[in-house]
């Protein structure tokens, strides 16, 4: 449920003082491991203090994104291969597959990704596009269109939009999706087939939509989410998490529980990443 939103120079000075990656000894000078910044759109030398960013790439040029990479840093791009935002530049192209309104955000809708028209347009255009810009890998959201739509189509649909992404030889972050990857890999698929990596949003803590503000998860949501990341962590995958927080107390748990388990993650203060 992330989407690029209009980003704010302050999010640098928040992200450096009060937001969290994962400090770590074994990153050279980067003083965090991960950070996403989907609302910002300022000079990516800004976020020199990361070794690896999430962007929306679209928003930035094959040669700034070369300049970060080559620094030392990693660039993952955002791609929303589930839904539909009617700020894009080719809603209109395809606002006839949608599925229905993507709850909280009025922006926004799901959309039929078992369609092959859209498929061939995430594939041959959007991945495309991104991969000139020099990126190192995408991070993959709305797959969770297959939770809210939980058809055979559906899931074949995302199967042949993923494995393409794989395809590439880049790195693939699926946001959340656990409905989707557990019923491929139930369906006779391998994890690997589909992702390198999983990014889980909310494990310990909570959005609480009316007023946009935060609380602490619920114990089964955050059972059901560390053993969904911990097995396919088991079996090979990178994980990440993006927590909302301002609660220090929460704060310290999760770092904890990420750096026992070798995990990344970042701590946002913002619904927006802003």
């Amino acid at each position: 449920m992330i989407r690029r939103l209009i980003g704010v120079i302050v999010l640098v000075i928040l992200s450096i003082v009060t937001l969290c990656g994962c400090a770590s000894d074994d990153v050279g000078t980067r003083r965090y491991r991960y950070g996403v910044f989907l609302g910002f759109d300022g000079k990516l030398d800004l976020l020199k203090d990361y070794e690896t960013v999430v962007i929306d790439a679209q928003y930035y040029s094959a040669e700034e994104i070369l300049d970060f990479r080559d620094e030392g840093h990693r660039v993952y791009s955002y791609i929303n291969v589930g839904s539909l935002e009617d700020f894009r530049d080719y809603y209109d192209d395809y606002k006839d597959l949608a599925l229905g309104q993507y709850e909280h955000w009025d922006e926004e809708v799901w959309v039929d990704v078992s369609n092959s028209r859209w498929q061939d347009f995430v594939i041959g255009n959007l991945a495309t596009a991104l991969l000139k810009k020099g990126i190192d890998g995408f991070f993959v959201d709305n797959c969770d269109v297959y939770y809210n739509y939980p058809t055979t189509g559906i899931l074949d649909g995302l199967s042949v939009i993923m494995k393409a992404l794989i395809g590439t030889g880049k790195r693939v972050i699926i946001n959340g999706g656990d409905v989707f990857l557990d019923a491929y890999c139930e369906n006779g698929g391998q994890w690997s087939d589909v992702i390198t990596g999983i990014n889980q949003e909310s494990v310990f803590s909570k959005i609480l939509w009316d007023g946009n503000r935060f609380s602490t998860a619920d114990e089964d949501d955050t059972e059901y989410f560390c053993d969904y990341v911990e097995r396919y962590a088991g079996n090979g995958a990178e994980i990440y998490l993006l927590e909302y927080t301002t609660d220090d107390r929460l704060i310290e748990k999760i770092k904890t529980y990420c750096e026992r388990n070798g995990f990344s993650y970042y701590i946002s203060d913002s619904l927006e990443l802003d």
